[in-house]
């Protein structure tokens, strides 16, 4: 009995203690909260009118974060000075908006605070909220709307900025690189729908900004911008489309350095055709020069002869947009050494033209001094299809069968540059792959508007393949390269050959470029493919 009344004892010690554990455990926390925060009171009230204050207060159901604040928030009209919302890298319950601006007389604002504010412990998103307010009698409710595209892309950038400027007394077209908007929205991260919103009837510019630097102002050499040419009027009931393009930046150089031995270095922005150069320095007989262009960096080169025996040179560089006259301190220093470069290397396709290039300008080209022969040590010929003085590049031409190979020699003197310079001998080793390692696409297009120019792209745009058609008729890419691709037409109004970008103050929209929706079939290696395109209105 003694054992089994201590048995019991035992066994009751062991149920309580498991009681007292279990009692002290931690709480499961029930279900993940998905619910996203409420605005219990806002002072002043949201919609308000006779704003007078300079401090806003928006209550919360719980503790809340801001993310994202520079991105996401929208003030409409723009302020001048930023005011100062909190909370700012920690939660409360209670944004604060401080404002520092002298607010304009019988204005509506707006506040859109996008997607940047969540609850704390969760991240539920309080989406698109705007507060607005007026400092006059009532609020204005008019409204644009549309869409923006891209002008060259399938899909345009995200956070673009639309915007609204009165046409008013004062305005003048580059209203758009001086101030700010009137009014203003964003497509933000995800839409390329916009809505502006609580803006008053009148005359408006309505133009839109892929904004670099978020100055709400038109940045040539940094923004897209498309614009609506002919000014809106509200109230509308129509929607505007937009589409974003980059303007071709205005031809401006930097000051010119001499670099190397009678050789002056030029830095630009924009594009340098049509430039032309002349000195009010006085040259010695026979003075000549010549202008080449940088491969990879936006950068002429000057190349001049014989050396001058003046402390500086006076370079007036003259373009159709603008004139610039630089001093230039000459000195002596060593010249370059004459080097070649040629591309394809490795494979060439077979209807590629093979290219060689000098760093110093060429003055003669003795092509007797070139051979080309093939794997069966047959002599190739070759022609010279072009030079190109400004890449000083010339181009050669040569018929190619499949699974060849070719050797070209160029021997001693074949070059000669500015400074009479000339090459050693160099090989350059090229072949051909098999026919059927290629593909064929015949492509069919629909509903154009002639001439075109048709491309083949890869998903981010990058142009692969390019035909200009005049008529319909089939388009054969022969012998390109397995994979998938994507088709762009350009509608060549100009019939210049290429595409054309718009231009905001001349007020050129840009050419018109269509792309299809979704990648054609699989180009396969030794195969034939026919594909339709029809194009949209």
């Amino acid at each position: 009995m003694r054992n089994t009344f201590f048995n019991l004892l035992l066994a009751i010690s062991i149920g309580c203690i498991f009681i007292n554990c279990a009692n002290r455990g931690t709480p499961t926390g029930g279900e993940k909260d998905i619910e996203p925060p409420f605005i219990v009171s806002t002072s002043p009230e949201n919609y308000s009118t006779n704003f007078s204050t300079n401090e806003i207060k928006i209550v919360f159901n719980e503790y809340i974060k801001i993310k994202n604040l520079q991105k996401q928030l929208i003030i409409s009209p723009p302020m001048k000075t930023q005011p100062e919302i909190t909370p700012l890298g920690g939660a409360s319950k209670t944004i604060r908006i401080k404002i520092f601006d002298t607010l304009a007389p019988n204005t509506t604002y707006a506040f859109n605070f996008g997607n940047s504010i969540e609850d704390n412990n969760e991240g539920n998103p309080y989406t698109y909220y705007r507060y607005v307010f007026s400092t006059g009698n009532s609020i204005d409710s008019l409204t644009v709307s549309g869409v923006i595209s891209d002008a060259t892309k399938r899909e345009p950038e995200t956070f673009v900025s639309v915007m609204l400027y009165e046409v008013d007394s004062t305005f003048t077209d580059s209203i758009v690189f001086k101030e700010t908007p009137k009014y203003i929205t964003n497509t933000l991260d995800s839409l390329t729908s916009y809505t502006i919103e609580n803006a008053k009837a009148g005359n408006y510019l309505l133009v839109a900004l892929k904004d670099k630097n978020g100055d709400n102002k038109f940045q040539q050499k940094s923004d897209q911008i498309a614009f609506k040419k002919e000014f809106i009027t509200l109230p509308t009931d129509s929607s505007y489309n937009l589409k974003l393009f980059n303007e071709v930046v205005d031809f401006k150089p930097s000051r010119p350095l001499l670099v190397n031995g009678e050789k002056i270095m030029i830095g630009y922005e924009g594009n340098p055709e049509g430039v032309a150069f002349s000195t009010d320095t006085e040259m010695p007989d026979g003075f000549e020069y010549r202008i080449l262009k940088d491969k990879t960096a936006d950068t002429l080169y000057y190349w001049y002869k014989p050396k001058l025996e003046v402390d500086s040179l006076i370079l007036n560089i003259n373009h159709p947009q603008t004139t610039k006259t630089y001093t230039v301190r000459i000195r002596d220093k060593e010249r370059d050494s004459l080097r070649l470069e040629a591309s394809p290397s490795g494979t060439i396709n077979y209807d590629e033209d093979f290219k060689i290039s000098g760093n110093i300008p060429f003055t003669k080209f003795d092509t007797s001094k070139i051979t080309l022969i093939d794997k069966d040590s047959l002599p190739v010929e070759f022609t010279i299809k072009s030079y190109d003085s400004l890449s000083n590049t010339y181009t050669l031409g040569f018929e190619k069968t499949e699974d060849n190979a070719y050797n070209m020699t160029v021997f001693p003197d074949a070059f000669t540059d500015f400074f009479e310079n000339t090459n050693d001998t160099i090989t350059y080793s090229l072949s051909t792959r098999k026919q059927d390692s290629y593909g064929n696409l015949r492509l069919n297009i629909y509903n154009a508007v002639y001439p075109i120019i048709v491309q083949l792209t890869d998903s981010k745009g990058v142009m692969k393949y390019e035909q200009y058609a005049t008529e319909q008729k089939p388009l054969d890419f022969l012998n390109i390269s397995a994979g998938n691709y994507f088709i762009r037409v350009i509608f060549d109004a100009n019939k210049n050959g290429v595409y054309d970008t718009g231009n905001y103050l001349k007020k050129i929209q840009p050419e018109i470029v269509k792309h299809s929706e979704k990648q054609i079939d699989e180009v396969r290696a030794g195969w034939d493919l026919e594909t339709n395109f029809t194009l949209k209105d």
